[in-house]
């Protein structure tokens, strides 16, 4: 039974995890056949934002407690996670990604990724084991392994209104990935770096179309194990 480390960060699109796409992983995973243990940074969040408006809010909360609400309690601090505690690491998107994950949502390709974070990718990719990141998190593995020219993907081009984070493909270039554009349902496969990536709600689509995404991402992640 392979062993699958998801990393999470926080509870919610706007601030931390994308609750769907870890729900789609976590899914998959166990459908799987696979043991599934979590972690999150214990740390503040970047900021609190109030989801039925989009607005920051004044409060602070900690990325480990809010990952607990998805982990339904069994989430562990990423600093206790090594490459030989696992067989392969997953990370869902959302902002949580490239606000408590890394700065990228504050900084653009300016960004720096947390060094609990860093640590992780650098160690699973080091050690020959596979990573899957989707939506947003592959720009983690971008900045991280960009001297080694993974493949990946973070979606397509064209309407803003189907892909409105776009411009984050060009910033994913400039560290040195090589940038896949593909669809909501589809999967980017890099053999060599073994790294897995999906587009997710990069694209503004329907649950089911993220969940197919995240589900084939998650069979590839596997094959690879």
């Amino acid at each position: 039974m392979p062993k699958i480390a998801v990393i999470l960060s926080g509870c919610g699109v706007y601030d931390g995890t994308e609750v769907h796409e870890a729900s789609a992983a976590l899914a998959a995973l166990s459908r799987a056949g696979a043991e599934v243990v979590m972690f999150a940074p214990d740390k503040e969040q970047a900021h609190v934002v109030d989801h039925t408006k989009g607005a920051e809010m004044e409060q602070s909360r900690n990325v480990l407690l809010e990952s607990a609400r998805i982990a339904r309690g069994a989430v562990k601090p990423l600093s206790e996670l090594t490459s030989e505690d696992a067989d392969a690491a997953l990370f869902p998107g959302g902002f949580g990604a490239a606000k408590n994950l890394s700065d990228f949502g504050f900084k653009g390709a300016d960004m720096i990724v947390d060094p609990e974070v860093e640590r992780v990718i650098s160690s699973f990719h080091s050690a020959g084991k596979p990573l899957a990141l989707c939506c947003i998190a592959p720009i983690l593995a971008a900045k991280v392994l960009g001297s080694s020219a993974p493949t990946l993907t973070l979606g397509n081009t064209g309407s803003e209104e189907d892909w409105p984070y776009q411009g984050a493909i060009e910033a994913a270039k400039s560290f040195g990935a090589n940038m896949e554009l593909k669809g909501v349902e589809e999967v980017c496969v890099d053999v060599d770096n073994k790294i897995v990536t999906t587009p997710a709600f990069m694209f503004n689509g329907q649950f089911h179309q993220i969940q197919d995404g995240v589900s084939a991402m998650v069979n590839e992640l596997l094959k690879m194990v």
